[in-house]
């Protein structure tokens, strides 16, 4: 394959990213939801933060198709990994959930399988 370019590689990276902050927003979403007793579930269609969480899935989903115009989807997709190393680490900082020494030890796997799949 030949090399990609430093903006694609930086969209690669970017779209788990933002894959990230939308799975935290719907957290946050679902919390509100729980916070209010009684309220109706088709409410969270108003909600803001679960607005603007769909509006970052659409805009990651956008970027994907552009980057796949470019990289192939088995190259491409071992990048998704990196939401399984985010979403806990994004969850710790802004949820405050715990993090252990088991999510430590796989992340650092998903990491260096990543490398290992991409040399």
């Amino acid at each position: 394959m030949k090399s990609i370019s430093l903006p694609v590689f930086g969209l690669l990276v970017l779209t788990p990213v933002m894959i990230t902050l939308g799975q935290v927003l719907f957290k946050l979403t679902s919390g509100r939801l729980t916070a209010q007793a009684g309220t109706p579930f088709y409410t969270v269609a108003f909600n803001p933060v679960f607005l603007l969480a769909l509006a970052i899935y659409g805009a990651a989903t956008l970027l994907w198709i552009y980057v796949l115009k470019t990289v192939p989807l088995s190259y491409a997709y071992s990048f998704m990994a990196l939401t399984f190393v985010l979403v806990p680490l994004m969850a710790a900082i802004f949820l405050k959930e715990p993090l252990t020494i088991k999510y430590a030890i796989g992340a650092c796997l998903i990491i260096a399988g990543l490398f290992i799949v991409q040399s």
